[in-house]
């Protein structure tokens, strides 16, 4: 993790490496939830009995809900302790190499690969990588975008 004080200390981050989040459990459950969210109830995410013949083997979590991980993930991996407001500007090059079965664990790791002074904030787009348990592929690999106001 990096920690700065303001925003405008990002700015002498980029190159680095932000490390590793704590793995995590996707859950049927979550999966579940996620479906009714988005409407999404795609028999590969909501139907075990079904998905257990299917290409997976298993329930796959929807790709939509991994990368909005990445908004529970960049706060464990970037923390800017002095700022009036943070926003997601938006993400570019979200690939998606892998999916995440029922129950693997899925962590975020990080790099801040660019940043940028705009009127009253930094803009920074962080890179997060989230790596699947014994995997080689990760599951998503997403170029986030973010403001943070002074």
């Amino acid at each position: 993790m990096i920690r700065v004080e303001q925003p405008r200390d990002l700015l002498q981050q980029v190159g680095r490496s932000l490390g590793a989040t704590e793995w995590m459990a996707i859950s049927q459950e979550r999966i579940n939830q996620f479906a009714q969210a988005s409407e999404d109830h795609q028999w590969i995410h909501v139907d075990p009995e079904r998905a257990a013949k299917g290409p997976f083997g298993d329930c796959i979590a929807h790709g939509y809900l991994i990368l909005s991980l990445a908004n529970k993930f960049l706060p464990e991996l970037l923390l800017v302790k002095t700022y009036s407001l943070g926003l997601n500007y938006g993400c570019d090059k979200i690939r998606f190499p892998n999916s995440v079965k029922v129950a693997q664990r899925i962590r975020g790791v990080g790099e801040l690969i660019s940043g940028e002074a705009k009127p009253g904030s930094v803009q920074v787009v962080v890179r997060i990588v989230v790596e699947i348990e014994d995997e080689e592929r990760p599951a998503c690999v997403v170029d986030t975008i973010s403001r943070f106001y002074d």
